[in-house]
């Protein structure tokens, strides 16, 4: 579904402020795997997702999704097949627009936002239902006035309420509180269940990414270090997790936010 073949990204190159984000970085994704991705700040696994979404183009390698080579692809053109949730939950949503009209715009009827049908406002409202925090029951109300946690589970239903063949989760519960974030997780896996999604999920919370999904992604330095699945995932503790990337990186994981975010 996905490949990611040597592909490298330096930023400002030959200046002062020359940043090998990138390197060499090669990824294969099958139809349906749900991979979570752990690593430290500048480890690279914001700007793989910015280099799959077409923010900037790399300096070499290629990007294969579900067979199309889209390497030089127009962003606006990939964002069709990829769906998208970041750590900020402003992001993703227009909050001077209703929840109704966003969900119009998500599925695809931007210019006709005067023409909701009621079939599409009653579909709306059974798909909001489903999330279970009174949505449904607020189809006109503004975006702006959601909390933060609402605003995530809106944004998640947007991006899938037309299954894309990539979904991309940013630390998209990050900013939300551990209740809050608990249940949006719990509706990701699942909508990602549902709808037989492919999904990369970026994460500080290393035991939810030993609960989701069916592989781990370790990343350091721009590259990915370790890929645990089958056999190898079953049963592993974090404690675990952090040997192994101990021993495939011959240091140890120092990053206080994920270290932290797994204390008892």
């Amino acid at each position: 579904m996905l490949k990611l073949s040597h592909i490298s990204k330096t930023f400002n190159p030959g200046t002062v402020n020359e940043k090998v984000a990138i390197q060499d970085l090669s990824l294969h994704l099958e139809k349906g795997d749900f991979a979570t991705i752990i690593g430290s700040n500048g480890a690279g696994k914001s700007t793989m997702f910015n280099a799959i979404c077409g923010d900037f183009l790399t300096d070499s390698g290629s990007i294969v999704l579900d067979g199309q080579d889209i390497t030089f692809m127009p962003q606006h053109v990939r964002a069709k097949n990829i769906g998208r949730l970041y750590q900020d939950p402003m992001r993703g949503t227009a909050p001077g627009m209703t929840i109704e009209e966003n969900l119009a715009l998500a599925a695809g009827k931007g210019g006709w936002l005067s023409r909701i049908s009621k079939s599409d406002k009653e579909r709306f409202r059974e798909q909001l239902a489903l999330l279970d925090i009174g949505l449904e029951n607020r189809m006109n109300h503004p975006v702006g006035l959601l909390s933060g946690g609402q605003r995530q589970a809106l944004t998640l239903l947007m991006a899938t309420m037309n299954p894309p063949k990539l979904l991309l989760l940013d630390e998209h519960t990050a900013a939300l509180d551990p209740g809050t974030a608990e249940k949006v997780l719990n509706l990701t896996k699942r909508i990602v269940e549902e709808h037989h999604l492919t999904c990369l999920m970026i994460t500080h919370n290393m035991q939810s990414a030993l609960e989701l999904g069916n592989r781990i992604l370790m990343m350091d330095s721009g590259n990915i270090v370790l890929d645990i699945k089958g056999e190898e995932k079953k049963g592993l503790t974090v404690e675990g997790l952090l040997d192994k990337f101990k021993v495939g990186v011959g240091k140890k994981l120092d990053n206080d936010r994920i270290l932290l975010s797994n204390e008892k």
